[in-house]
């Protein structure tokens, strides 16, 4: 299960790596992107919460993993934060490095693969309760992080949009 699981991390990796190059360079005569500015108000509460929810809440559960020999969840933890690594890799090079739109893009792509990362990790080990329920809670988190992705999607492309008239 190890390498299987190895393997097609390392595939998904390749294959969204490959995407971005190539939108990449289709798109290399496009603007520089910047971020909008300003930032909503309601961003600061939304990251603070994906990186406890995602990213601290993970890691406690890796250190349980380990101190019970959980090597199941380790297994799906240890694929949850490599990946989750190489996503914010991926976004901070496009942004900053090169300044491409394809930024918007990343979480398109891993947000999904995160969700059947954690969804695999259930199928794992049916029996334990407490680790399928996290499993739960995190893909809960990374759906609603997505679906608040998607919700942005015209303020990160800077769309046009009408004024509400009152």
């Amino acid at each position: 299960m190890n390498l299987t699981l190895l393997a097609e991390n390392f595939l998904f990796f390749a294959i969204a790596t490959t995407f971005f190059v190539l939108v990449g360079w289709a798109w290399r005569n496009a603007k520089p992107y910047d971020l909008p500015q300003p930032l909503p108000d309601w961003f600061k509460i939304w990251f603070l919460t994906v990186q406890i929810g995602g990213g601290v809440v993970p890691l406690v559960a890796l250190i349980w993993a380990l101190w019970q020999g959980y090597s199941a969840a380790m297994m799906v933890l240890v694929s949850y934060f490599i990946m989750l690594v190489l996503q914010i890799v991926s976004e901070s090079v496009s942004l900053r490095r090169f300044r491409s739109v394809v930024f918007v893009m990343v979480p398109y792509l891993y947000l999904p693969y995160r969700i059947w990362q954690l969804y695999q990790g259930m199928l794992l080990n049916p029996t334990d309760e407490l680790f399928r329920n996290f499993l739960l809670a995190e893909i809960v988190l990374w759906t609603l992080n997505y679906a608040l992705d998607l919700s942005q999607l015209p303020r990160l492309l800077r769309w046009d949009m009408k004024e509400e008239v009152n």
